[in-house]
């Protein structure tokens, strides 16, 4: 799993990825969704890893089966929000207040 955090003016940002997803486009119908270097490059970790930096986060992007069930089952991802696009799975946390 790949793991990049950067502080930005809305505070802190996590995009993590399956490692092996790096460089894919997945679409479906009209939502494309590319897993670039840029976004989702960082540091290989651990799931446990990625889901600290989620719980820490007010923007977090995941990408890849493998990471977006590590935050359900964390409980920091609703399951009901995932999407499916194409052949991977894509959730998003947003933190307000």
């Amino acid at each position: 799993m790949l793991l990049s955090e950067r502080e930005t003016t809305e505070g802190l940002l996590v995009a993590a990825c399956d490692a092996d997803l790096l460089g894919e486009t997945f679409e479906d119908g009209e939502l494309s969704l590319t897993v670039t270097e840029e976004f989702y490059g960082g540091d290989e970790v651990e799931p446990a890893a990625a889901v600290d930096a989620v719980r820490r986060a007010d923007v977090a992007n995941l990408v890849g089966t493998e990471t977006v069930a590590a935050a359900v089952d964390a409980g920091v991802v609703d399951e009901s929000t995932v999407l499916e696009v194409e052949d991977t799975l894509h959730a998003q946390v947003l933190r307000l207040g």
